[in-house]
């Protein structure tokens, strides 16, 4: 038969099951469909938790001090604690692996910053020179705050690139003072960071600062990086800290409301791991979901062997050869379920596209997207099913006997 009347046989034999056709291949499409939304949906979601954690260093572990809950060696319940530059040398000295390190001094409110005629209220942190690393700060001029900085008390400032224009529009920021609350500071550098709301920031040295807003030596965080060491590692760190820190303010090391110890890495494995299961789910479900088209591909192939078993022996019975057959009805199942399929991840793409073009990010949902081999892959897969799908229904029709078909 020639490939034309091959074509041409198929497509009568859609138009005559229109319905059964459609309701088919609309299984199909739809099982593209929701595996391409779900591993959107999925990716979304990973890209969404890695924003969260790009604005800082994934290695690293967090010192806040607390409230005592727990009665400790004599000492009451309800005590604030505190924590000290002494704390912070401490911890660097004595904590081995530690690849970056940074204390920090919160101000309780945003600060006035006036330049000339410009002014508004900004976050100033009063940080140490590691703060850099363990923000994943990228300075794109000047310099970030350096140990002659905090050695010699100097009032120098780094700025967030969002305030270099709000201050100084069009001029270079480089050497200019601002004064903050009243007092000048040398701006020495301008910053990116990934994170945009920590871009609204000043960073002063932390001696300096504590100075200037009357701190002594307190601080109110200690943040360091535990570097390549693996999560176990990175939750020994945690403990030998919670252990110093104990003895040395006699609290009791059950006690977790007494010192605040966050752990960065072991959470961002314990949310990559739970995103790993989600994805494993979606695909789970897609997979059944596109099982299911298949197993409605093969079965309308069966039926419509079963309607065309006289039209089929009549084929044979003029010489057509079993090749032939097989051919005609591999090639239909192959069509419906390649439109179906194709189909199915234009419009799921499609779908993702305008999602990402309308704009739909949030803190923990960013840029639902699929990528595109994985896409075509998992459609060519279904289309070689639906192949294998029609191929059984085939070898039935293959064997039919054309004396047996003619009588039915």
């Amino acid at each position: 038969m020639l490939e034309k009347e091959v074509w041409l046989e198929i497509f009568s034999a859609i138009r005559q099951n229109k319905l059964r056709t459609v309701l088919t291949a609309l299984s199909v499409g739809w099982g593209i469909f929701i595996l391409i939304i779900l591993l959107g949906a999925g990716n979304g979601l990973t890209n969404g938790t890695n924003a969260q954690f790009a604005g800082d260093a994934v290695n690293t572990i967090w010192i806040s001090p607390g409230t005592t809950s727990m009665p400790s060696k004599g000492f009451r319940i309800g005590r604030r604690l505190k924590l000290r530059n002494e704390d912070y040398a401490l911890i660097s000295s004595q904590i081995k692996g530690l690849k970056y390190r940074t204390a920090i001094y919160n101000v309780n409110s945003n600060r006035n910053v006036v330049y000339k005629k410009e002014r508004g209220n900004y976050l100033c942190r009063p940080v140490l020179p590691g703060h850099q690393f363990l923000e994943n700060i990228s300075v794109v001029k000047g310099r970030f705050l350096n140990q002659m900085d905090i050695n010699e008390f100097r009032k120098v400032c780094v700025m967030g690139l969002p305030l270099q224009e709000a201050l100084f529009r069009n001029e270079d920021p480089i050497g200019k003072y601002v004064h903050i609350d009243n007092t000048p500071y040398k701006v020495v550098g301008v910053f990116t960071d990934p994170s945009q709301n920590d871009m609204q920031r000043f960073y002063l040295p932390l001696t300096t600062a504590q100075r200037a807003f009357n701190a002594k030596d307190e601080l109110t965080d200690i943040w360091v990086s535990t570097g390549d060491v693996s999560v176990a590692q990175s939750m020994q760190m945690a403990e030998q800290i919670r252990a110093m820190l104990a003895t040395r303010y006699q609290f009791n090391r059950e006690d977790l409301s007494a010192m605040y110890i966050n752990n960065n890495f072991v959470e961002y494995q314990r949310i990559m791991n739970v995103l790993g299961g989600i994805k494993l789910f979606v695909w789970v479900i897609g997979i059944m979901t596109l099982i299911a088209g298949i197993v409605s591909v093969s079965n309308i192939m069966i039926i419509v062997v079963n309607e065309r078993t006289r039209e089929i022996g009549i084929r044979k019975a003029i010489g057509a050869t079993p090749l032939s057959i097989v051919t005609m009805i591999i090639q239909e199942s192959v069509f419906i379920t390649a439109l179906a399929g194709f189909t199915g991840l234009g419009v799921g793409w499609g779908l993702l596209s305008l999602l990402n073009y309308i704009g739909i990010d949030s803190d923990f949902f960013k840029h639902p997207e699929v990528d595109g081999f994985i896409a075509v892959s998992a459609t060519l897969l279904i289309i070689i099913a639906g192949a294998l799908a029609g191929f059984f229904p085939a070898l039935k029709a293959a064997k039919i006997n054309p004396v047996e078909a003619l009588r039915s």
